[in-house]
């Protein structure tokens, strides 16, 4: 009786163990699928910054706190509101000359640097936003970047589309193949932004204001779909 119970208790305990190996060998395929949506961006990001010199840590300061209250002034008058402007980056750093006759280096003076980044919802009024801040003290400008408000609705259609690619591919492959495509077994989602496209063609918002291409935004999103495949 002992025995037996041994038996029967062994082939409980080796029932799922091998269920699961037969899941694991039985035959899939996986493919990866993807889908992109090109759409014209709504707001833009500018990176700018006002640097300046003086002969102390307080005067450098001084002079940068100026220019860039200047800037600020301007941002707003342009229609800039106090929301999406937000202070970036702020360093202070001496000037270091190093001596022909071997002494050690001196401090000639002090570097203040102020970075701003701006939000930008009305694109027609980008080039105007640019050329004022610069005309108004803004000597650093570290780019400017395109997006959408609200990428949401974007994004989810080119996960459907990635998914419809991933689904012709293994269409293509299992019929290529002689063999029939089973249910789906697992969905593994990646993807993000690409960089924005410039598009051929230079809009400036003013005769007098810096031209600027908006260019396309990409949304793209990938898919990596595990199907069945049936005997």
């Amino acid at each position: 009786m002992r025995i037996l119970n041994a038996l029967m208790l062994a082939t409980a305990l080796a029932m799922p163990a091998a269920a699961a190996m037969a899941e694991a060998e039985s035959p899939r395929i996986t493919v990866t699928g993807t889908g992109s949506v090109d759409s014209r961006p709504d707001m833009a990001t500018i990176s700018l910054g006002v640097t300046t010199q003086g002969g102390t840590a307080a005067e450098a300061m001084g002079r940068n706190s100026e220019e860039l209250a200047r800037v600020l002034e301007k941002l707003r008058a342009s229609g800039v509101e106090d929301r999406d402007l937000q202070t970036s980056g702020l360093s202070l750093n001496p000037n270091w000359t190093n001596s022909n006759d071997g002494t050690a280096a001196t401090i000639s003076g002090y570097v203040a640097s102020n970075q701003l980044t701006i939000r930008v919802r009305a694109l027609d009024s980008l080039g105007g936003i640019l050329d004022a801040a610069v005309k108004d003290g803004a000597n650093t400008l570290n780019g400017v970047t395109f997006g959408l408000t609200d990428p949401k609705p974007v994004e989810d259609e080119a996960r459907k589309r990635a998914v419809q690619d991933a689904a012709a591919r293994a269409a293509l492959l299992t019929t290529a193949a002689g063999v029939q495509l089973g249910q789906v077994l697992s969905i593994t989602e990646g993807g993000g932004f690409e960089p924005p496209r410039p598009m051929y063609r230079m809009d400036a918002a003013e005769a007098s204001a810096v031209p600027v291409a908006e260019g396309e935004v990409s949304t793209a999103a990938s898919v990596t779909v595990v199907y069945a495949i049936n005997q």
